[in-house]
């Protein structure tokens, strides 16, 4: 089960993240949002943001529906985000691993090219310590 503190550690351990002051979490790369809070509309008061639930930048319209449809205990949208390439993620419902590969995923929607190497390479220095040091 993910939360709030888990989508700012894996956010912030991602190559040229900033994160926006906020009551919640919002984090971008290149002033392009990828990942944060949802503010939920609510008829007639004024929106609730909601840390149990992140917006997360997909690709395009068709990997939002396939989110939507193979994990709607998990994924969800509302109306002021249809036609857009956003989808809503109930936290609770996916695991530190599962969440890591989403905000990962997001992020790369995000980041220029130039900048997405760099996290590639960030990935083969990490992966050559933890086996350096596994062998000792």
């Amino acid at each position: 089960m993910a939360d709030a503190d888990d989508v700012r550690r894996l956010a912030l351990a991602l190559p040229y993240v900033e994160e926006i002051d906020s009551d919640g979490f919002d984090f971008r790369i290149a002033d392009k949002g990828f990942a944060w809070s949802y503010p939920e509309r609510r008829q007639g008061k004024t929106r609730l943001l909601r840390t149990d639930v992140a917006v997360l930048f997909v690709g395009d319209e068709a990997e939002k529906q396939a989110l939507l449809l193979g994990e709607p205990s998990a994924f969800f949208t509302a109306p002021a985000y249809d036609g857009l390439p956003l989808v809503l993620l109930r936290l609770a419902e996916v695991d530190v691993e599962r969440l890591e590969e989403l905000v990962t995923d997001a992020w790369r929607m995000r980041a220029p090219q130039a900048l997405l190497s760099d996290l590639d390479d960030a990935r083969v220095r990490d992966y050559r310590a933890s086996r350096k040091a596994s062998t000792r």
